[in-house]
Formats: C-alpha cells, sequence, structure tokens
C-alpha cells in the first residue's frame, strides 16, 4: 500500500500531467492530494483482500471503511498539528506520516477484524461510503473547494482547474 502510494504521488507527473491519471495520483502537493493517494491503495488492497478472506467476516467492508477513513484522515491530523505547532512543514515528516497512516489503518483494521463484534453488520452502506469517497475524490481532483486542505502550498493554486 505504501509503495503503491508512493508511485501515486508521482505518477502524474511522470506521465506528463496526463489526465487519465489524475483522479487517481496526487496532481499537486495539497494535503486533498496525499489523502488521495492513501485512499486508492488501501482501497485497492481491501479488494484484492477481500477475495482471499472478505468472505470469512461478516463486517469485512465496514472494518476496512474504518481503516481506510482513519489512515486518510491521519494525513491531515498529522500534517496541520505538526505544521501548528511547529510552524513550518518537513518534507521527511510528511513521509513518515504517511506510512504512520497506512500502519494504523491496518493495526487498526487488525484490531477489528479480531474483536468483529464490535460492529453491525452494515458492509452494504459501507461499500456505498467507499463509493461515494471515491467519487468525491475524482470530482475534487477537478472541481476542489477554495477551502486550505485543497491549495497546493508550493503554487498556491487548487487542483486542475486553478
Amino acid at each position: 500500500t505504501v509503495f503503491l502510494g508512493t508511485i501515486l504521488h508521482f505518477l502524474y507527473n511522470w506521465t506528463c500531467k496526463s489526465i487519465i491519471f489524475a483522479p487517481i495520483s496526487a496532481i499537486n502537493e495539497s494535503t486533498w492530494e496525499h489523502m488521495k493517494i492513501m485512499f486508492f491503495p488501501l482501497v485497492l488492497f481491501a479488494i484484492i483482500e477481500n477475495r482471499f478472506v472478505g468472505k470469512e467476516y461478516k463486517n469485512y467492508w465496514c472494518i476496512k471503511l474504518s481503516g481506510i477513513s482513519l489512515g486518510v484522515l491521519l494525513i491531515p491530523i498529522l500534517f496541520y498539528t505538526y505544521n501548528g505547532a511547529f510552524g513550518k512543514s518537513s518534507a521527511l515528516l510528511n513521509i513518515v506520516f504517511f506510512f504512520v497512516g497506512a500502519a494504523f489503518a491496518f493495526f487498526f483494521e487488525n484490531h477489528l477484524f479480531k474483536n468483529e463484534r464490535l460492529l453491525k453488520n452494515c458492509s452494504k452502506k459501507c461499500i456505498i461510503c467507499l463509493i461515494i469517497l471515491t467519487i468525491l475524490f475524482v470530482i475534487f481532483t477537478f472541481i476542489p473547494p477554495k477551502l486550505p486542505l485543497f491549495e497546493d502550498p508550493i503554487t498556491k493554486l487548487y487542483g486542475l482547474r486553478n
């Protein structure tokens, strides 16, 4: 997941800014784009993993949505906490935050799989939530809100439509 996320960080630029890869890869250095490159590898892993172990857990998609949400939300939480406390950003620390987000997502999922009774069986609703999140990541790539989460800190631009 971390390897694919790293590839997705650079894929858009490696493909000469191909619009085909824009929906799933980072198109700039905004926090939102870093959340996106956490989201898509975690979802892909969940789909692959589902083929092997998903049927063993009635709450598989609820657990995966919980883990994916945690991993994705840790990106802005850690980034803005660090920047708020120290007033600057560190590329190395941002990479560490990405690894930490992915690790926490999997550790949290593992905990939930071991304690599956903690969740209600709501897999269809969770799949719908994942689909909605996927659609939002794609839409906000092209039409981002003018909020700090979506602003590229280097260029001060938003998404593909600046």
